[in-house]
Parts: structure tokens; C-alpha cells; sequence
């Protein structure tokens, strides 16, 4: 039986699986995100209702959803490898600003579809 080598990644086994759980679960929030897009499209156009700012708000918040779910893709592969460089390197900072961010983000969201639902 021939011996493996270890390689230095495995010294920080346990922070890489870590890393890559965080970029799923930012995967999966990007996708809730994309979803929330749809959904507002897809309630707008089952309704009777019918008017121009409706209309304008429903595509709003769909290109907006669409634009920020592609964005969280973007920076969480982004953020993945520069924490798996950080890790191995031990000089891994945490990042605050991506919370930031998105919690700004995700709040002017659920305030579109408040005004959205209030015009309806």
C-alpha cells in the first residue's frame, strides 16, 4: 500500500470545509434571491389588476432580484477563494462589509414590495 503525501491544504481541513459550506449557503441565498424575482413577476401577472406603475414595480423588483442574486454569485465565489488563500496562509480576516451589504440590500427589497403591495 503506497502512503499518501499530506498536502498543506490538509493541515486546515476543518476551515476549508467551513469555507466551503459558507459559499453554498451563499449559493442558496443567491438563489432564494433570483426566486424572489420570479415570484414577484409571477403574482403581478396573475392579478386583475393592471396598470403602469404596477407593472413598472413588478419588473423593478424582478430585474433588481435577478441583478442581486447574480452579484451574491459573483462576490461568494470571490469571497471563497480569497478566505481559502487566507486560510492558508493564516491570515484570515472575516468579512462584515458582504453582511453589511446585503442586509441593506435584502431590506430596500422587502421595502419594494411593501410599496408594491400597498398600490395594489
Amino acid at each position: 500500500m503506497d502512503k499518501k503525501e499530506e498536502t498543506h491544504e490538509s493541515k486546515y481541513i476543518q476551515q476549508h470545509l467551513a469555507n466551503e459550506r459558507t459559499y453554498l449557503a451563499w449559493i442558496r441565498t443567491a438563489i432564494a434571491i433570483i426566486g424572489v424575482g420570479f415570484l414577484a413577476t409571477t403574482l403581478h401577472y396573475n392579478t386583475p389588476l393592471v396598470d403602469i406603475y404596477d407593472q413598472t414595480l413588478a419588473i423593478l423588483i424582478s430585474i433588481f432580484s435577478l441583478l442581486l442574486g447574480l452579484l451574491t454569485i459573483i462576490m461568494a465565489t470571490l469571497i471563497y477563494f480569497r478566505n481559502r488563500n487566507n486560510i492558508n496562509t493564516q491570515t484570515f480576516h472575516s468579512s462584515y462589509k458582504l453582511i453589511i451589504f446585503m442586509t441593506t440590500v435584502i431590506g430596500f427589497i422587502l421595502l419594494l414590495f411593501a410599496v408594491y403591495y400597498l398600490i395594489l
